[in-house]
């Protein structure tokens, strides 16, 4: 992803935040509480501000997926003067129900708004065109993500597509085993370091599959070994897990994923879900 296609620095800060190290949350506080030190600062100067190495600074550009200090003042300089409304707040104890629901509900529309910002619409497009031109996909997560998985083969299988769904890790890599040049095998890891999903991704692609990675907004062994990497953003608060508030974004993915493969498989989608209707009828009372 270049750096004009990437989303707002403050952004890519708050999505990788917890995974830091000590030094670079030190440049990440700032850059979120004191903006405007950056932009009249050099690497060098910053750097000694904050007792650490210019390496250590320029890592942190790096990291966080600009490729140096200088396209990361811009950036910066770009968003103070386009600033966005911060509509996310902590949840604490002394809130009641309807507070708690109304930042539920704002800290979910955030994670919304972030993760289309993320979104590489080369490799979105990419995936698209996997999926069009699969002979079979295979959707594999665990836990939280099983879930996930599952919703995507629900969603798939109406669309008249040969598609499977695996939460199990022996099946998961049994299944993937058996995939050809002509297939796609997609991860879903909140994570991207579940090592059951990462394997069942490497014997795929030995295999000649196409591999997607749906995974938090970070470098990871996921983000690494898959073919297409679709990003999610999402902050972890006292009450509520990152992985948690992660879903909505993957379940949105998917659906994107979805309505665009139904577009360009048109008539043939408009077939299956008809006939997965007049079945569907016969399960009704």
């Amino acid at each position: 992803m270049n750096d004009s296609q990437a989303p707002q620095c403050f952004t890519r800060i708050r999505a990788i935040y917890s995974r830091l190290s000590e030094k670079e949350q030190s440049v990440a506080n700032l850059i979120l509480n004191h903006p405007e030190k950056i932009i009249h600062s050099t690497i060098s100067e910053l750097a000694e501000d904050l007792g650490i190495a210019d390496a250590t600074v320029f890592r942190f550009c790096k990291r966080i997926g600009f490729k140096g200090y200088q396209a990361m003042k811009i950036a910066i300089a770009s968003e103070i003067s386009s600033p966005i409304k911060d509509i996310y707040e902590a949840i604490t104890v002394e809130d009641d129900e309807k507070t708690i629901a109304t930042k539920i509900f704002k800290s979910n529309i955030r994670t919304l708004e972030d993760t289309l910002q993320v979104i590489d619409m080369n490799q979105f497009k990419s995936a698209v065109s996997a999926f069009v031109s699969a002979g079979k996909i295979c959707f594999y997560g665990l836990g939280g993500s099983g879930s996930i998985a599952m919703d995507a083969h629900h969603k798939f299988i109406r669309s008249g597509m040969n598609t499977n769904c695996y939460t199990d890790s022996h099946l998961q890599i049994m299944s993937a085993s058996q995939l050809t040049e002509n297939d796609v095998a997609v991860g879903i890891s909140h994570s991207g370091r579940s090592r059951d999903i990462i394997e069942a991704l490497e014997v795929a692609k030995s295999n000649g599959a196409t591999t997607i990675g749906i995974t938090h907004y970070a470098t990871t062994p996921l983000s690494k070994i898959a073919d297409i990497t679709l990003f999610t953003v999402s902050e972890e608060t006292e009450f509520r897990s990152e992985a948690l508030a992660s879903r909505l974004a993957q379940l949105s993915i998917i659906d994107a994923l979805h309505v665009n493969v139904n577009v360009k498989l048109n008539s043939q989608m408009k077939d299956s879900i008809q006939k997965i209707r007049n079945v569907i009828k016969t399960k009704r009372m």
